[in-house]
């Protein structure tokens, strides 16, 4: 699937973004969580834009037909890069791509963190590959998305206050706009 509209976009959140996907909140209040906290953090747009759009790899996967139980692609990271990239430059979809990868690295650097992962989270990393052995890890730290990839993975963690009250998703339609392609 290939996103061609900032539209198009909002609707996949829209319809599917009510849905839950191995977390206690829904993958909307996820998404507009982890935007929040990148707005927060005085990030760019494109890292704001990438944080709001990190998991739309979960919301294809559901329109596909797909469930927690069996996704029909283990990899919604580079589904949901795949489907932004005609849309968005890298700056927005590079992070996406490798947030998973973020965690995996955090997971193997990072004393406790991989402790601190939410339920759903912990069970993904699993099925993610675990943590990153040696040359995973010098390898992530090489790659020019490492540092916004990891500030978007910790925001990933962070995001899953149930209740938790920030900016709708209108919020954001001019951000998304200006940083399209």
């Amino acid at each position: 699937m290939t996103l061609t509209s900032v539209e198009a976009v909002l609707e996949l959140y829209r319809t599917w973004g009510p849905d839950r996907y191995d977390e206690e909140v829904t993958q909307l209040d996820h998404a507009l969580q982890c935007a929040a906290l990148a707005r927060r953090a005085g990030s760019s747009d494109a890292l704001i834009a990438a944080a709001l759009l990190h998991d739309i790899g979960h919301l294809i996967d559901l329109r596909e037909g797909g469930t927690v139980d069996a996704p029909r692609s283990p990899r919604h990271e580079q589904v949901g890069a795949d489907a932004l990239a005609a849309l968005f430059p890298g700056t927005v979809t590079s992070p996406i791509a490798l947030h998973v990868q973020a965690k995996r690295y955090l997971a193997a650097t990072e004393p406790g963190y991989a402790e601190a992962l939410s339920p759903g989270s912990t069970r993904s990393l699993e099925r993610q590959g675990g943590p990153m052995d040696t040359d995973e890890v010098r390898a992530f730290q090489q790659d020019p998305g490492f540092i916004d990839a990891c500030a978007l993975r910790r925001w990933d963690d962070l995001g899953k206050v149930d209740g938790l009250e920030v900016e709708p998703l209108e919020a954001y339609c001019g951000l998304l706009d200006r940083v399209t392609r």
